[in-house]
């Protein structure tokens, strides 16, 4: 677990299951928050948000692959707690038990788990602003790593999913992959951020929107 602070709030970042997805605990003084994009480990998950004693308000997912999801039921049943979701990720989100256990798939190199949630509760939709507490999210859409991806923009940091990574960028030889889409979403939708912007990326280390516009081949251009 690495943590990080922004002011009044925290954020958590935990890389779990056998494929390292991060997911995010953001939370504030007076323990209200998210949890983002829990593909894994959820006894783990729910033991640390039961000794700091925080009080999510929903799980928000940037997308639908099947890593970013594996933990959500458990969660959410023992939460009670919504899920977030765009809408053009719900087949994705649907068929997550058949990509994880397919033959063709990870599951066998990985040894995977893999519990299907149900639907989720809510959609998301771009510039739709979420709270808890003192938190506030700000929704952006940027598709092109998976059809319905989005980002989660806060004071001082993004939670980017699968789109921008350090040095890198999301693959886009999925179904709903567009290279060319993801590229213009991440200079329209990220890149316009302030340079000092923390970005939080679905796997790997966190990077700044200044060095990306600056070090990333994908997008020095």
């Amino acid at each position: 677990m690495t943590q990080f602070k922004f002011g009044d709030l925290t954020l958590e970042r935990y890389s779990v299951g056998p494929i390292q997805e991060n997911t995010y605990l953001l939370y504030d003084s007076s323990k209200h928050g998210f949890i983002i994009d829990p593909g894994d480990e959820a006894k783990m998950l729910l033991s640390r948000i039961r000794e700091l004693e925080l009080k999510p308000q929903a799980i928000l997912l940037t997308h639908a692959h099947f890593d970013h999801i594996g933990a959500v039921e458990p969660l959410r049943l023992e939460l009670g707690i919504p899920v977030y979701l765009h809408p053009l990720d719900l087949e994705t989100y649907r068929s997550g038990h058949l990509t994880a256990n397919s033959p063709r798939g990870v599951s066998l190199n990985f040894h995977l788990t893999f519990v299907q949630p149900n639907d989720p509760d809510k959609s998301l939709e771009p510039g739709q602003i979420l709270e808890a507490g003192k938190i506030r999210l700000e929704t952006r859409f940027v598709p092109g790593h998976a059809l319905g991806h989005v980002v989660f923009v806060g004071g001082g940091f993004v939670i980017a999913g699968d789109t921008l990574f350090r040095e890198s960028i999301g693959r886009t030889d999925l179904p709903g992959g567009d290279l060319e889409l993801l590229l213009s979403g991440i200079c329209s939708q990220i890149f316009t951020l302030p340079d000092e912007t923390t970005v939080f990326s679905g796997h790997g280390p966190e990077t700044t929107v200044g060095h990306e516009k600056q070090r990333n081949p994908f997008l020095k251009s």
